[in-house]
């Protein structure tokens, strides 16, 4: 298969600023999907963004770390920090909580299908599903959201996995490819698992950008598509304005969101024109509804369906 690249932003729906970032990159044709946070301060913002632009494949962020649940926090207790009322502020604390089996699958898949239905209920056509700070590389975090996946007729998730081949690219700080590495051994597990190993949910051949998240400038970029071999492969970035917005949410990536909306801006209008780049494509592409929705007749769900 030749080469098709999705361009996902994440983080749609933090703030307007980031949201407007999304718009313009779509309009231009430097992005193809995005991922909504349904817990997001801008939700509402973000999803009439979606409604008039609906060539745009929105997916749905599950955020588990460092934010407000969608559910009611009695019901996901396991989930919860100290103050329980909010996640975990750490994802450390979250990974080895995961690891240990200190928090019930129940927990998340019950937060998980909250936030998926907030986007349906929304009018959103859920195309795929990530998560914030890639969680689900945990096989205890990637099942239950592959349960709620397979229920909400959503066909493709990111596959948190990024190839040696990528992470030799670009200004990746050294912990974090250190921290990708020791986690790869874990893709055996993501491929195994029976939804994925089916392809009843769908995946690409891998994610780009992960170890470069808060470095990714046009030269690193450029360097990505270059070397990219056949396949299908997703770039996760994380563009947005660095504005008064940012400044009231929790998030380390604050400047760098402007340099990334650029490298997607130069990098790719000037490859939309190079017939020798890879094909873009976005998320409603993969999965066993693509072809559904190319003809027009894929149904998504509304979000009233009870499937726990």
């Amino acid at each position: 298969m030749p080469a098709r690249l999705i361009l996902n932003a994440d983080d749609f729906g933090l703030t307007p600023g980031i949201n407007r970032a999304v718009e313009e990159l779509y309009r231009a044709g430097a992005l193809t999907s995005a991922t909504l946070m349904a817990n997001g301060p801008a939700f509402d913002d973000a999803v009439e963004i979606a409604r008039r632009n609906p060539g745009l494949s929105v997916g749905c962020h599950i955020v588990l770390t460092d934010g407000v649940p969608v559910s009611y926090p009695t019901d996901i207790p396991t989930l919860l920090g100290p103050n329980e009322k909010t996640f975990r502020p750490s994802v450390l604390d979250f990974f080895y909580d995961a690891a240990r089996g200190a928090i019930k699958e129940d927990d998340i898949c019950r937060e998980a299908q909250a936030q998926v239905l907030k986007l349906q209920r929304a009018g959103i056509d859920v195309t795929h599903l990530d998560t914030h700070k890639h969680t689900h590389l945990l096989p205890r975090v990637a099942r239950p959201l592959l349960f709620v996946a397979e229920r909400a007729r959503i066909g493709a998730i990111r596959n948190p996995f990024e190839q040696s081949w990528s992470l030799k690219l670009g200004k990746t700080d050294p912990i974090r490819r250190l921290q990708v590495r020791l986690l790869q051994p874990l893709q055996k597990r993501f491929e195994a698992l029976p939804q994925i190993a089916s392809q009843t949910v769908r995946t690409t051949n891998g994610t780009l950008g992960i170890s470069a998240t808060g470095r990714l400038d046009q030269p690193t970029l450029n360097a990505l598509i270059a070397n990219m071999p056949d396949g299908t492969w997703e770039l996760v970035t994380h563009p947005g304005y660095n504005d008064r917005d940012l400044d009231a949410v929790t998030t380390r990536l604050r400047a760098t969101r402007e340099i990334e909306q650029q490298a997607l801006l130069r990098t790719f209008l000037k490859n939309s024109q190079n017939p020798a780049g890879p094909e873009l494509i976005n998320y409603a592409a993969v999965g066993p509804f693509a072809r559904l929705r190319e003809l027009g007749q894929f149904e998504p769900n509304t979000g009233h369906e009870a499937y726990l």
